[in-house]
């Protein structure tokens, strides 16, 4: 292999007393896509961002192409041709297509802006890129697909030669994600370096040339794809093997009296809503991107109107009156899909995000009991083993699984019966999402009612006693454990059959 464009000599960084990098020295080469796998806060990104200059590492080098530097800024990491490609993206919505490409690097004629010349590069990147996009759109108007290709045209404009993907695939439909690998693949025929980050198996079995695992901060071993297994590759990042990977279901009496029961539920988005959760059960809802999966648990939380219908707690009437408030003191919780943007407040601490949806509670004469606070910190601190370096810190020094545990906690603290989890396991790695199948095992063991959305064919089938299948707003079927087959539940979600 040729000399490497991209090595690291001894990185090591720490947040908080916690090491989060410690000794890394890896090699990342031209025309190569070389994977960073690992659980969350294994110390993927953090590795990447002080290869595109966010952050300074403690000790260490990062030498590219034959120059070696102890640290890097954006601005000379981007000079030297490292480009990052984030899972939040970095465009204006407000602007066009064109005019976020070259945001602060403006073609200029004499004083003013050339705007068709901007326009005719952008064309030419698009080309480039075989993809279609209006450079006059403006970016509010784009799918999250198109954005994340602005981005990834943004970064060839600046001429990067190293790009790194970190988990880009999260948001993507299945069609959105071959297009997306399409790309990658042009960009490493072109000789550029790319460094993917990705929890996901089959892409890192369909995509790449090699997979560096890291565990604690540590780079444990890298591999050539085609000759390793997922068997190794999860081995190595979690020190163990994982055999059964779903719990065993437990039996649920389907009584008279479900603990939820929704009729005939419609709104802007819905049609028709009908089912019955039941005690100690996992009831799934799936169905293809913008089926209403997500819209059927915003209605039930009150956080999207209901026009028409109603919803039954325990056979009481509930009316959430478009209120999360009356939802939450009839005992419903709901752990958001975008755990950055609706479950936490990311530059409040760990210990505030926990107890803020229970603060009430925790508060005498408008005061916090700290002591009746601690107790229910340290409880759920260590039943769901959030690693922290201290819970004064904001949440958003967290990875991004002890974000998400962050947020499960916050909602298992208001004590309620009924759970909505939407994709709990999303951008989460293979030990992590163990460890959130046995918290929800537990849930429903313990008795409470669980509602899960879940984009994995796998996970629907391999965790829930029942399944609501959707399609374009309107409930096609529920499926019991045993029609619960993936052929079946595609039929049903694509509107094969009705």
């Amino acid at each position: 292999m040729s000399e490497a464009v991209v090595s690291t000599h001894n990185i090591t960084k720490s947040f908080g007393g916690i090491k989060a990098i410690q000794d890394i020295n890896l090699e990342f080469y031209s025309g190569e896509i070389h994977a960073l796998m690992g659980e969350n806060g294994a110390g993927k990104s953090t590795l990447c961002k002080i290869l595109s200059g966010a952050y300074t590492p403690d000790s260490g080098s990062v030498e590219i192409n034959g120059k070696k530097f102890s640290s890097l800024t954006p601005q000379l990491a981007k000079s030297l041709g490292v480009g990052m490609i984030y899972q939040e993206f970095n465009l204006v919505n407000e602007l066009t297509v064109y005019e976020n490409i070259f945001l602060g690097k403006e073609i200029k004629l004499g004083l003013i802006n050339d705007n068709r010349r901007m326009i005719e590069q952008t064309e030419k990147l698009f080309e480039r890129l075989s993809i279609k996009i209006d450079p006059l759109a403006k970016v509010k108007n784009l799918s999250v697909a198109y954005c994340q290709l602005v981005e990834i045209a943004k970064t060839l404009q600046e001429n990067s030669k190293i790009i790194v993907f970190d988990e880009p695939t999260a948001p993507l439909t299945e069609s959105e994600i071959q297009v997306l690998f399409d790309i990658i693949r042009r960009l490493r025929e072109e000789g550029l370096t790319i460094i993917y980050i990705s929890h996901r198996m089959d892409e890192i079995e369909a995509l790449t040339d090699r997979v560096t695992i890291m565990r604690d901060g540590t780079a444990i071993k890298t591999l050539n794809t085609k000759d390793t297994s997922r068997q190794e590759i999860i081995r190595l990042m979690i020190g163990r093997s994982l055999n059964e990977t779903f719990p065993a279901k437990n039996t649920v009496v389907y009584d008279n009296t479900p603990v939820l029961e929704v009729r005939h539920l419609s709104n802007a988005k819905l049609s028709d809503i009908n089912f019955k959760l039941y005690k100690g059960e996992i009831l799934g809802i799936a169905g293809l991107v913008g089926a209403g999966r997500t819209e059927i648990l915003r209605a039930l939380f009150g956080a999207d109107p209901i026009l028409s219908g109603e919803i039954l707690i325990n056979g009481q009437p509930l009316d959430v009156k478009n209120n999360p408030r009356r939802a939450i003191e009839s005992g419903i919780s709901l752990v958001p899909e975008d755990r950055k943007r609706q479950g936490l407040h990311l530059m409040l601490s760990i210990q505030h995000n926990l107890t803020l949806a229970k603060i009430k509670d925790m508060s005498r004469l408008l005061v916090i009991d700290s002591k009746r606070e601690k107790a229910s910190l340290d409880s759920y601190i260590n039943k769901l083993s959030i690693k922290h370096g201290g819970i004064k810190n904001p949440v958003s020094s967290l990875s991004g699984g002890n974000q998400q545990k962050v947020v499960v906690s916050k909602w298992l603290l208001t004590e309620g019966d009924i759970i909505l989890f939407d994709e709990p396991t999303r951008g989460i790695d293979v030990g992590a999402k163990k460890e959130i199948y046995e918290l929800l095992d537990q849930l429903r063991r313990e008795g409470k009612a669980v509602i899960m959305v879940s984009s994995e064919m796998p996970e629907v089938i391999g965790m829930c006693n029942r399944v609501v299948v959707m399609y374009e707003g309107v409930q096609q079927t529920v499926l019991d454990q045993c029609d619960m087959t993936q052929e079946r539940i595609m039929e049903y979600a694509s509107g094969i059959i009705h």
